[in-house]
């Protein structure tokens, strides 16, 4: 079995281990022949940023409500990936505790290395500008730093200048701040802790560039440059800002749009160099059902102005290549890609893993002797609908446009407690699932569904079986069609369908139930995992489920 270094969640505390690199069996973007393809994470790492200490870049996304949050990416060439910790441990919010805040929290982020040390800033939309930071993007980061109190401001970006004065750039979430499609800037404290003045608008984007936001600040050359996108998120394009006063006036310039390629809405990401003289820049294009994933483009500056992706007609502005010449590096780094698959041979958790919400430790056990992960069956909350409800889902992201999701699992209820479930979840704002009961009748694994769970809805049994014992496999086969989702958006968004079987033996898996459609979560893409859960009723203890593996192919 392969063993995967992991990390370890202790109360609001965390330890990082070494990742090991792992190659996916479902998607790779390293061609193997000094070429990659895109998306080169095929992965809902929304609003990606990145940054370079000498011949490594790391990269950062928003989590959202998912935990630990701030997932920390380290590549030596721009293609290939592995995740070696988080930055976030738990949710700054007390009434997380309670259930997943879907689609809030840690909006944006952007990632800085100042001074020999990481940075990362982002919005929380309710909150305000959150801060964090650390020596060793491998180790423990400091606890978050509020560094402005406020509602509505999102996707923070900071610059410190040559005279020493440090600036934060940002955008404002209209669903909160009453206004958007505007960027601005104000200025913090020397360590970067605080701001000490009034943001001020810098430039408007009502006309020419509605839905401007994810602002991403840098200096070149004597020019203040803001990178953001505009547009909206499925249909958008790349603007770059420039001046050579922090607070403007500043020019703008369309340097990437979709053109005639698939890639829809290329979309907010970040600029970075390499020690070999190149540019390049990564964003992100949503895909619907599994989210928001990864690209990397050529950049070139032209008079002081970036060309991002390929300028076929000269015009200055590019358009986004399939696949392309990886950058060029000192050394030959061999392939990897974020972990996935999980034999569960270690005492800590794999960094592929998030929770639905705020950490209970009394949820999983780790047990490195045997290989298996214990879930320990955690009361539902009181007025549950579904499990749109439970924060004890431990997921991962869809990996590619098509794979199979496979885990052994083993459930051992307490037998007097009717109502206790544990299973394989996919999990979007509808969701399906192959859930064991223990019911009147022994063990029932059903398929179920539960479409529009965000608004409420319970979920609907399609076919059920009765186990003759507790040990099962479960499967979850998901495939993209390559059809669009209607004419919504711009009819961006792929179909992609989900199969559920199970086996008693691991060798010849049935079909349970019917086809299920994903869908997208509350500002990320769908996620699978596996979950252990009783009713909302007071007892001293619950039943488990052992997790032998969960593998990805």
């Amino acid at each position: 079995m392969k063993k995967i270094m992991t990390l370890c969640l202790l109360g609001a505390s965390f330890l990082t281990g070494i990742a090991q690199n792992s190659v996916s069996k479902t998607w790779v973007p390293d061609l193997g022949n000094g070429t990659y393809k895109n998306p080169v994470l095929y992965a809902d790492y929304s609003d990606p940023d990145i940054c370079r200490v000498g011949d490594d870049y790391y990269m950062t996304a928003s989590s959202f409500n998912c935990l630990p949050g701030l997932p920390i990416l380290h590549s030596k060439d721009l293609v290939n990936w592995t995740i070696i910790g988080h930055a976030v441990a738990s949710s700054l919010a007390p009434h997380s505790n309670t259930r997943p805040q879907h689609g809030n929290h840690i909006w944006a982020p952007c990632i800085r290395h100042h001074n020999g040390e990481f940075y990362i800033y982002w919005g929380d939309p309710d909150q305000g500008v959150y801060m964090v930071k650390t020596k060793d993007p491998r180790g423990t980061w400091e606890e978050p730093v509020l560094v402005k109190a406020a509602k509505g401001i999102i996707d923070t970006t900071p610059l410190w200048d040559e005279d020493g004065k440090v600036y934060l750039a940002h955008a404002y979430a209209g669903s909160r701040a009453g206004l958007k499609s505007v960027i601005a800037v104000c200025e913090m404290n020397a360590e970067g802790t605080k701001t000490i003045g009034p943001s001020r608008i810098i430039f408007d984007g009502h006309e020419a560039h509605q839905t401007c936001e994810g602002p991403k600040f840098y200096k070149r050359n004597g020019y203040y440059y803001i990178f953001h996108p505009a547009g909206g998120v499925p249909t958008g394009w790349q603007v770059v800002l420039r001046s050579k006063n922090v607070y403007g006036p500043y020019e703008w310039k369309t340097v990437l749009a979709q053109g005639n390629t698939p890639v829809n809405g290329p979309h907010q990401g970040g600029w970075v160099d390499t020690p070999e003289g190149e540019d390049w820049f990564m964003h992100f294009q949503d895909v619907g059902a599994a989210g928001r994933l990864v690209h990397l483009q050529p950049v070139k500056w032209v008079n002081d102005w970036p060309v991002i992706g390929i300028d076929k007609d000269g015009d200055g502005c590019g358009e986004p290549v399939l696949t392309y010449q990886k950058p060029k590096t000192s050394a030959k780094y061999p392939i990897c890609t974020p972990q996935e698959s999980d034999e569960f041979n270690t005492n800590i958790l794999g960094l592929q893993w998030q929770w639905h919400g705020n950490i209970n430790e009394k949820w999983h056990y780790c047990n490195p002797t045997d290989g298996y992960i214990r879930l320990y069956s955690h009361p539902v909350p009181e007025d549950y609908k579904s499990l749109w409800d439970v924060s004890n889902l431990l997921m991962q992201k869809v990996p590619a446009p098509s794979f199979t999701a496979t885990t052994k699992l083993k459930f051992s209820p307490i037998e007097k407690y009717k109502g206790e479930r544990a299973g394989l979840v996919v999990m979007g704002m509808d969701y399906a699932a192959l859930a064991i009961e223990n019911t009147e009748n022994g063990l029932v694994l059903s398929q179920v569904e539960c479409l529009k769970a965000d608004k409420g809805n319970t979920e609907t049994v399609n076919e059920s079986v009765t186990l003759k014992n507790n040990e099962v496999y479960l499967r979850a086969k998901v495939t993209t069609t390559g059809e669009k989702i209607g004419k919504s958006e711009g009819g961006h968004d792929l179909v992609v369908k989900c199969q559920m079987y199970y086996s008693t033996n691991g060798k010849k898996f049935q079909k349970l139930g019917k086809e299920f459609q994903l869908k997208e979560g509350k500002w990320i893409g769908a996620k699978v995992g596996i979950f252990c859960t009783r009713p909302a009723i007071v007892t001293n203890d619950g039943g488990w489920a052992d997790v032998d593996w969960f593998r990805m192919e």
